[in-house]
């Protein structure tokens, strides 16, 4: 049998109601309830549970979220466990009750959102629930039941409505303090290279792999004409469907004069699967290495490579 509560608020947008039968999908058994208290717990998570062919844990913050300025509170959620091995773009709409014993009657308060809303799970939103569950006050009320001999029961349960995968999608995880990482390729010989493409060993910036391509007859409008220059993000160390957004420098470096006449280009690009390579396919005349010595000095020529990683873009 299920009745309306009417003397225990719920939180806004939901119901209240009482129950004789307990949750069918979970239930977790709190002892010494006031001891995450004391001991400044401020967030418990249940043991996981199935439900809907998905698995699901409950996230109590017995003291309020403080994150959403919570107070006076027991905030409640449900939370879906090991979402990664779903499809991208994943969405599932659930209804779920959460329940709170009553040990003076042996029988349940059941929190709900109202006229059947449905909550929505997916890649950015894992945890839905209710701030307001219930008041601190009316929880640690003897007259109530819910806390006896400093235990309390919760539990819930969980029916899944509709499930389906959206479009492809992207979530930007910008750097908030990037720095930079440099590289310099030593190429002897220089007037020695044909046409063919030439490349740097592999340099690293964080967790990502690079090396400098050069192409020493130019390639594409440059064929001919100039020295074509290009940073290479190597594929092998991207996760799939991840791109790299980074700003970098390219600069032949002055051997005689103190670097007082590096030659240089720099550029912001993104980097994946489609765009592996970025630079100039005119990045100086052919004739440069006639006319400058200090950048070819015993036809020995300096590359260097700045990378500053700016952003990831990974699929959701």
């Amino acid at each position: 049998m299920t009745e309306v509560v009417s003397n225990i608020s719920p939180p806004p947008g939901a119901v209240a109601t009482v129950s004789d039968a307990p949750p069918i999908h979970y239930m977790v058994k709190i002892e010494s309830f006031s001891s995450l208290g004391k001991n400044a717990v401020e967030t418990y998570e249940s043991g996981v549970f199935e439900a809907g062919g998905y698995k699901w844990k409950l996230v109590l913050y017995p003291n309020g979220n403080k994150s959403n300025n919570v107070k006076d509170h027991i905030s409640l959620y449900l939370a879906m466990v090991d979402a990664s091995s779903l499809p991208r773009g994943w969405e599932v709409n659930v209804i779920f009750r959460l329940f709170l014993l009553d040990q003076n009657k042996d029988s349940y308060l059941v929190i709900q959102d109202a006229a059947g809303k449905e909550r929505r799970f997916h890649g950015l939103k894992l945890e839905c629930g209710f701030d307001q569950f219930i008041k601190l006050s009316t929880f640690n009320d003897a007259r109530y039941g819910f806390v006896l001999e400093d235990t309390c029961v919760l539990g819930a349960e969980v029916f899944v409505c509709g499930e389906r995968s959206r479009g492809k999608g992207e979530v930007l995880s910008m750097k908030k303090d990037p720095t930079a990482s440099k590289y310099t390729w030593k190429i002897v010989d220089f007037s020695k290279l044909d046409e063919k493409r030439q490349e740097s060993q592999i340099f690293s910036t964080g967790d990502h792999q690079w090396k400098i391509v050069l192409y020493p007859k130019g390639k594409g409008p440059g064929m001919g004409t100039h020295l074509s220059l290009y940073l290479a993000l190597d594929l092998a160390t991207l996760p799939a469907g991840c791109r790299v957004y980074a700003e970098y420098t390219l600069r032949l470096v002055d051997q005689l004069y103190d670097r007082k006449f590096d030659m240089y280009g720099k550029a912001k690009s993104w980097f994946g699967a489609s765009s592996s390579e970025n630079g100039w396919s005119r990045y100086g005349l052919l004739s440069l290495y006639q006319s400058n010595n200090y950048l070819f000095a015993k036809d020995i020529c300096m590359i260097e490579a700045e990378v500053i990683v700016l952003g990831i873009g990974s699929p959701f």
